[in-house]
């Protein structure tokens, strides 16, 4: 199981367009106490004034974020940030924006961002849920990315799944029309709730010919964590859904 899970509480009201019931303040998240390294803390204390964002920023400009207008991708959870680096890096065409809650991974990222002169890459360390509702536009991102989300396992503990209906929505209203929501879970019992929570979900169209599942798209690098979980011989599901409104 990945550590460097997810970062947004269960959705609440957003204050623009999507009617979501009263926040209740739970997290799909826990904030762990980490040791920073020297590169994390550089990170944190030299490359943040140039590539981190704040929820106080507001609702953003993209176009003048990254002084130009591109393609935009958004991950939640980015962990480490090994992943997001390499789309990054790979795809220099495209802006691509972190969405992280634990220092040592943002400290990680943006160390390595600076490292590589990259400059399409820009990093929240806040609750996700928050900065969709209210630092990125509606109709903004040609993709949302969310990959290996805590699965939380236990029955008592599914309410905290960040995966939900008014998440999906948000998501959604965020979206470009014919934009991507891509998810990637190690936990087939927490695909399954992704499929039928996306079976329900309005304006949404599954990319999959075959079943709710998909192969894994070269777009989406593999981890340390997905090499290791294959050599035990666990699965990964990939799910992909485009707005069709």
């Amino acid at each position: 199981m990945n550590n460097d899970r997810l970062n947004a509480d269960d959705p609440g009201q957003d204050t623009s367009t999507v009617a979501e019931p009263p926040r209740r303040g739970i997290k799909s998240y826990v904030l762990r106490a980490g040791r920073m390294t020297a590169a994390q803390q550089r990170g944190l204390d030299e490359v943040w004034p140039q590539l981190g964002l704040k929820l106080e920023d507001g609702l953003l400009d993209l176009d003048a974020v990254f002084g130009r207008r591109a393609p935009r991708v958004v991950e939640i959870g980015f962990g480490m940030g090994a992943s997001l680096i390499e789309q990054a890096e790979t795809h220099p065409d495209t802006d691509f924006i972190g969405i992280e809650v634990h220092a040592p991974g943002v400290g990680k990222l943006l160390d390595e961002a600076d490292k590589r002169g990259l400059t399409n890459l820009r990093v929240y360390r806040d609750d996700a849920l928050e900065v969709l509702r209210r630092c990125l536009p509606e109709a903004s991102l040609d993709g949302l990315q969310l990959f290996f989300p805590d699965p939380w396992p236990k029955k008592k503990h599914h309410k905290r799944r960040i995966v939900q209906p008014a998440f999906v929505e948000l998501v959604r209203t965020r979206l470009k029309p014919g934009g991507t929501l891509q998810m990637a879970t190690d936990w087939e019992a927490y695909a399954e709730h992704m499929a039928e929570v996306m079976a329900e979900a309005p304006g949404f169209r599954n990319t999959s010919s075959e079943g709710p599942y998909v192969p894994r798209p070269e777009f989406r690098p593999l981890t340390k964590f997905e090499h290791r979980g294959a050599r035990l011989g666990h699965g990964v599901w990939d799910l992909i859904y485009r707005r069709s409104e």
